[in-house]
C-alpha cells in the first residue's frame, strides 16, 4: 500500500498540489500537517502516518523537505521505515528506497550527514579552545557573581542553611552548595 504524506507550514499555504501529486502517484491514504514547521519533532498526520505503515508499504511525500528539515531526522524516520520493511518515495527528487539505487543514496546521505555533524563538533571544540586561551569564559553564564558568592560565604559561616541562602538568590540549592565548594578551592 502507498501512503501519502502532506505538509504546510503555515495555515494560509494550500495542500492541494501535493494532495494531486499524492494521488497521482497511487497513494491509498494520504495524512495531513497544516501550519506544522518541517523542524517539530511532534508531527500528528505523520506520527498517524508511520504508525500506519506496515512491511511493503511505501511512505510518499511529494517533496523531501515535506518529510523533514534535518537530515539526520530525514535519515532516522527512513531508517526506521526500512527496518520495519517498508519503503519510502518522494516524488520530486526521484528517490526510491524500494530500489537498490535508492538505498545507496540515502546511505550516502547519512554518511555525508554524519561528517557533517563531526566537522561542527570539531570546529566549536576548536573556538572553545580558543576562547578559553584568550581568557574568556566558555559555557552557561555563573549562577551567582563573585559577590554574591563571598555574601553566601558569610551567611553559611552564620549558620544559615544553603536552602535558605539559595532561595535569597533565587537559585536552586545546588547552584550555591557548588559555588561554595568551588571558593574555597580557589
Amino acid at each position: 500500500m502507498k501512503i501519502g504524506y502532506a505538509r504546510v507550514s503555515t495555515d494560509e499555504q494550500n495542500l492541494d498540489l501535493q494532495r494531486q501529486a499524492l494521488t497521482a502517484a497511487g497513494c491509498d491514504t494520504i495524512y495531513e500537517d497544516r501550519g506544522i514547521s518541517g523542524a517539530a519533532v511532534n508531527r500528528p498526520g505523520l506520527d498517524q502516518a508511520l504508525r500506519t505503515v506496515q512491511a511493503g508499504d511505501v511512505l510518499t511525500v511529494w517533496k523531501l523537505d515535506r518529510l523533514g528539515r534535518s537530515l539526520p531526522h530525514l535519515i532516522q524516520v527512513i531508517d526506521g521505515l526500512g527496518k520495519a520493511g517498508a519503503g519510502f518515495v518522494s516524488l520530486s527528487e526521484n528517490i526510491d528506497t524500494t530500489t537498490a539505487g535508492g538505498r545507496l543514496y540515502f546511505h550516502l546521505m547519512g554518511a555525508l550527514a554524519e561528517f557533517e555533524r563531526s566537522l561542527i563538533g570539531e570546529r566549536t571544540r576548536a573556538g572553545m579552545q580558543a576562547a578559553r586561551q584568550r581568557g574568556k569564559h566558555v559555557g552557561r553564564p555563573a549562577g551567582l557573581t563573585e559577590q554574591q558568592i563571598r555574601h553566601a560565604r558569610d551567611l553559611r559561616a552564620m549558620g544559615r542553611q544553603v536552602a535558605e541562602i539559595a532561595d535569597l538568590f533565587g537559585v536552586h540549592r545546588s547552584t550555591v552548595s557548588r559555588a561554595l565548594r568551588e571558593s574555597v578551592t580557589r
